[in-house]
């Protein structure tokens, strides 16, 4: 894979302010990405959205100039979840689509996510494209060739009928009362008009955004408020998407947190059980082992991705599955999008429930979770922690003592300044004391 300088995990992130979450990089990226996305002989345009952060409208400004000076046009989408610019960059066939946000991270931090006109993630050849020509110095087209930009006012309506489009006509939510997190973020408009036009009596919480509060105390990230919530008003099931709405989790009707890992194995075997699942399973490697035991006992292929979406997205791809997730509440269901969609995402949970006729209770007992412990070591800069001896002997060690019984995790994050040590195995204590011994390690290591 080619060495990327700006892309992480998921596009480009970091604190508003620093290096290169700043205005001035923002033009120069929105310049080099119009040049490496626009093709010659035809009129290119590329779409803009972003979530409810404040920061959004000086890099939405900031990224219109760039596009216009590459002599590309912008149309502007205003604050919408980020499954929706991969569905409208495909419905306008855009050049490509962009979204201003740092997903589930708090409103001082920001970032930038690419989509291709077929509504994935860039690919890395085109990431790295991207970033050679952020190498070159900007260079304005002829003043007849410059981009112009235009607003796309009927876009949320647009993303609305998109999303109930995902279920059967004849799927209702009658008689089910849901809360909805919206985290103060993308979804906050969107989310309670699709659930309601299905037929569900919905409570919000969450939808106030006033650019600061974004992800603050509410959302997938935060499930305490929701939990109350949903005991508080007696109601069936709470969901919750993070602030860019590419996320989701749930709380069932007595409290308790339903992740990602559990909302993968409910979709998978109740498609498995109707015999529409199509392939098997991609997880990741964050996947906890009681969701791959589980499925095996089913009958259904299980594969680890390295963690992000568009690593789940390349395995679905290469395998002709259909169904992967993460437990953070990332899922990808190809056949509905082309991307990690909330929203899409728990409708396809409460289509299975429905069609189960059971609770997510019920649905969810045939996977046991193993217990796992994740601590996250943050660091001054991120490095790889297995290039350096101490952490390896360290791992080595740790995975000796667990044997058979459980498996060692140790990575950088792709978006922020942090170095994630799991460990999983049957033995609850034994996987707590193995995470802190190899917290310990990496801190020192990192000092």
């Amino acid at each position: 894979m080619t060495q990327r300088k700006y892309f992480g995990t998921d596009g480009i992130r970091g604190r508003v302010g620093d290096r290169p979450i700043t205005p001035e990089f923002m033009l120069h990226l929105g310049w080099a990405a119009g040049q490496a996305f626009k093709r010659e002989g035809q009129r290119n345009s590329v779409l803009i959205g972003k979530d409810t952060r404040l920061s959004g409208y000086m890099f939405e400004s900031a990224l219109e100039a760039g596009l216009a000076a590459a002599g590309v046009d912008v149309k502007l989408l205003g604050p919408m979840p980020t499954p929706a610019i991969a569905y409208l960059t495909r419905t306008f066939r855009a050049s490509a689509g962009i979204v201003i946000s740092a997903s589930h991270n708090p409103h001082h931090d920001n970032g930038i996510k690419f989509f291709s006109p077929a509504g994935t993630k860039l690919d890395d050849a085109l990431e790295a494209e991207i970033e050679r020509w952020l190498e070159q110095p900007i260079q304005v087209c002829e003043p007849e060739e410059l981009g112009k930009a235009t607003r796309i006012d009927d876009a949320p309506g647009r993303y609305v009928e998109f999303c109930k489009s995902t279920v059967p006509n004849e799927f209702t939510l009658d008689g089910m009362h849901l809360v909805l997190d919206c985290a103060h973020g993308a979804t906050y408009h969107v989310a309670p008009k699709v659930f309601r036009e299905l037929g569900a009596k919905v409570s919000v919480i969450g939808a106030e955004p006033d650019g600061l509060n974004i992800n603050l105390n509410v959302g997938s990230t935060h499930l305490d408020a929701l939990k109350q919530a949903v005991e508080g008003k007696g109601a069936d099931l709470g969901i919750a998407f993070d602030g860019d709405g590419d996320r989701v989790l749930m709380v069932d009707r007595d409290g308790s947190e339903v992740d990602g890992d559990e909302l993968l194995y409910i979709l998978a075997s109740q498609r498995q059980a109707e015999g529409r699942l199509k392939g098997g399973v991609v997880g990741t490697l964050m996947t906890n082992l009681g969701v791959e035991l589980a499925l095996r006992e089913l009958g259904v292929d299980f594969e680890r991705a390295k963690v992000g979406d568009r690593y789940v997205m390349e395995r679905l791809l290469a395998n002709n599955w259909v169904i992967g997730g993460e437990g953070s509440g990332h899922m990808v269901i190809r056949d509905c999008t082309t991307t990690g969609d909330g929203i899409v995402s728990a409708l396809q949970v409460l289509l299975a429930v429905r069609q189960a006729g059971k609770t997510m209770g019920e649905l969810r007992s045939g996977m046991s979770k193993l217990p796992q412990k994740m601590i996250n070591v943050r660091v001054a800069e991120r490095f790889d922690p297995l290039g350096r001896a101490d952490i390896v002997e360290a791992v080595a060690r740790a995975e000796a003592s667990l044997g058979d019984a459980g498996r060692i995790l140790l990575r950088a994050s792709g978006t922020e300044p942090l170095i994630r040590v799991m460990a999983e195995g049957r033995n609850a204590d034994d996987i707590v004391r193995v995470a802190e011994e190899l917290a310990q390690v990496v801190e020192r290591s990192a000092s």
